[in-house]
């Protein structure tokens, strides 16, 4: 959510004029995140977020923003995307694709705990259980295809430590992803970046309730347990070290199997699939760290810390029991 085109108010209103969403009261740039351009939009009818996507095509984008339109009309706490009169939910603004969608009530949790892991994995278990019925298909644009390319270009830059990791780990996810158990894997259309600043919470403090979950602009058709895989390694995962709060783990897990329980390759598989989720961030980090994009607000987030996931991963492999 960085801010790579400048949108002023005259725009922004003329899109909130054609979305039917009265005066623009107030215009501001979001300075997290770092893919897309993301505004705060208050108007005459409410709070919105306005997003340019910066990489992701017109014709991309039915795919993530069909996704949380059904996911929404589930009854998930999930943004609604805005249609103009002809239906559509993709619009232009400054020159690049764009969408509007409803704010969301409460805050992102900077340190999660029990309660926060817990109402979280309910959650998506929930949208693992929605999208089996969400018609559309778009693969994970961070797949084990975009890793094999991304490796490469970022390996240089690594020193001989972090060179033989990112190697040894290449080949590993390799197999994993020719293995018969992997490929039997129940999958469908998952978040696939669902990280505690992409979840808001709303309440008095030691009862919040989960009130949001947004960003599906890293959506695809991958297996669940590669969703999960990534959740853990952000929620339960000590931001300072990179190792696994096994009890966090452990809250989300089980809220998540009360209502979808894993199937028994599901959860063998959930360590290989945490390593792979890692190896993504660490290599889409490494990327934004040495070969950054303009932008006018941007902060890339250093590669170290999913590289510390990646190592405890493999020298601490968390096996949930079956």
């Amino acid at each position: 959510m960085a801010v790579y085109t400048e949108v002023n108010a005259s725009q922004a209103g003329e899109l909130a004029a054609a979305l039917g969403l009265g005066e623009v009261l107030a215009l501001r740039p979001i300075s997290s995140g770092i893919e897309n351009t993301n505004y705060f939009l208050t108007t005459s009818s409410g709070e919105w977020v306005l997003t340019l996507f910066e990489r992701l095509r017109a014709d991309q984008l039915p795919f993530y923003l069909h996704l949380m339109q059904h996911l929404a009309r589930a009854g998930l706490p999930v943004p609604e995307p805005r249609a103009n009169p002809a239906g559509e939910l993709v619009h232009s603004l400054g020159g690049k694709p764009a969408a509007v969608v409803n704010r969301l009530k409460g805050e992102s949790i900077d340190a999660p705990d029990l309660h926060h892991c817990a109402q979280l994995g309910g959650v998506l278990a929930r949208m693992h259980q929605a999208v089996e019925s969400f018609p559309l298909h778009q693969p994970n644009l961070r797949d084990i295809d975009w890793r094999e390319q991304a490796a490469p270009v970022v390996r240089p830059y690594l020193d001989d430590s972090a060179g033989a990791l990112l190697d040894a780990e290449m080949v590993f996810q390799h197999h994993l992803a020719q293995s018969p158990a992997y490929r039997a894997l129940p999958r469908g259309a998952v978040h696939a970046d669902l990280f505690r600043d992409n979840a808001m919470f709303d309440g008095l403090p030691g009862r919040e309730q989960l009130s949001g979950v947004f960003d599906f602009y890293f959506a695809g058709v991958d297996t669940f347990t590669y969703d999960i895989g990534v959740v853990i390694n952000d929620w339960c995962v000590d931001l300072d070290t990179g190792r696994l709060d096994v009890a966090r783990a452990e809250a989300l897990l089980h809220a998540y199997q009360v209502v979808r329980p894993l199937a028994g390759d599901e959860l063998r598989l959930l360590p290989g699939l945490r390593r792979a989720g890692a190896l993504r961030f660490w290599l889409s980090r490494l990327g934004d760290w040495h070969l950054p994009r303009d932008a006018s607000l941007l902060t890339p987030k250093p590669p170290l810390h999913f590289e510390r996931v990646l190592r405890d991963c493999i020298e601490q492999p968390w096996h949930p029991a079956q």
